[in-house]
């Protein structure tokens, strides 16, 4: 007998609660409630849950909203969200303790959003650009993350948390 847990549709998904950074706590334990998937969100609605999502230390769930606007959004756009979606993945990463990973994934993101231009969204891209060959630097070099301090800023603040 099968005893996976199955999503709504049958599809096998954990079913065990998740910390902060999304990684899976014990069944019954408390945890953060999971960002719901296949959102269709405004741009405008998209910046606003991700950065509450990064502000609160919680980057892995700004990665899923950032990954419906990449699938739900127009193709001139999945550059965009892909990068950011890389971004908070990174910092998710890093922030796990995952250095080569984070690191990488930061360094990703940055690539993927070199030369985009989010201003329509109000997204700084190449200030996020300069936060995450920042931060993946200081990954590489050994320095610990936390999520919410280190989060980025999506908007005209250069990039920083600050």
């Amino acid at each position: 007998m099968n005893t996976r847990d199955r999503d709504d549709e049958g599809r096998a998904r954990s079913a065990r609660p998740r910390d902060g950074l999304g990684r899976p706590l014990e069944y019954g334990a408390g945890g953060v409630e999971r960002q719901p998937e296949g959102v269709v969100r405004t741009p405008a609605e998209t910046v606003r849950e991700a950065q509450r999502l990064l502000d609160a230390g919680m980057p892995f769930h700004a990665h899923e909203v950032f990954e419906d606007a990449w699938k739900s959004g127009p193709a001139a756009a999945a550059a965009l969200w892909r990068g950011l979606a890389q971004l908070a993945v990174g910092l998710t990463h890093a922030a796990r303790g995952n250095a080569v990973g984070g690191a990488r994934l930061l360094r990703r993101g940055a690539a993927g959003l070199t030369g985009v231009d989010g201003s329509a969204y109000g997204i700084d891209a190449a200030g996020l650009v300069r936060w995450a060959e920042g931060l993946a630097g200081r990954v590489d070099g050994g320095a610990s993350v936390d999520a919410a301090a280190e989060a980025p800023r999506l908007g005209p603040s250069g990039g920083s948390s600050a």
